[in-house]
């Protein structure tokens, strides 16, 4: 069975840092598509980096472009974003998502999330 677990949440001030992980079971990353998503209170899920399935690429929103990167560690099968120059309105629930073809609103695994709070 797949399964993901996010970590690496917490409280950081505007201008800081923070990498989160993805811990991955039950399949290999180089197999499948890895998206990392964040939701805030009262406002719908947010699609935010992409790291594509075989022969894809890795892709950003514009709202992260240049501040986060995503990466996986095969290896590992391990994802990683790593976010900086964070911003109060970064404060989200942060999940990973896993699925065989593609990045998208309904991927198929998802982790239970972890909380990025970003103060002021």
């Amino acid at each position: 069975e797949v399964q993901l677990v996010e970590s690496g949440g917490g409280l950081v001030q505007t201008g800081g840092s923070l990498r989160l992980s993805c811990a991955a079971s039950g399949f290999s990353f180089d197999e499948y598509a890895i998206g990392w998503f964040r939701q805030a209170p009262g406002k719908e899920r947010e699609g935010l980096a992409c790291i594509s399935g075989p022969d894809g690429g890795t892709y950003y929103s514009s709202s992260v472009q240049g501040r986060f990167t995503a990466s996986s560690d095969n290896a590992k099968n391990t994802a990683y974003l790593q976010m900086n120059s964070l911003r109060p309105e970064d404060t989200a629930v942060y999940y990973c998502a896993a699925d065989s073809r593609s990045c998208h609103r309904s991927m198929k695994y998802w982790g239970k999330g972890t909380q990025v709070t970003v103060s002021s």
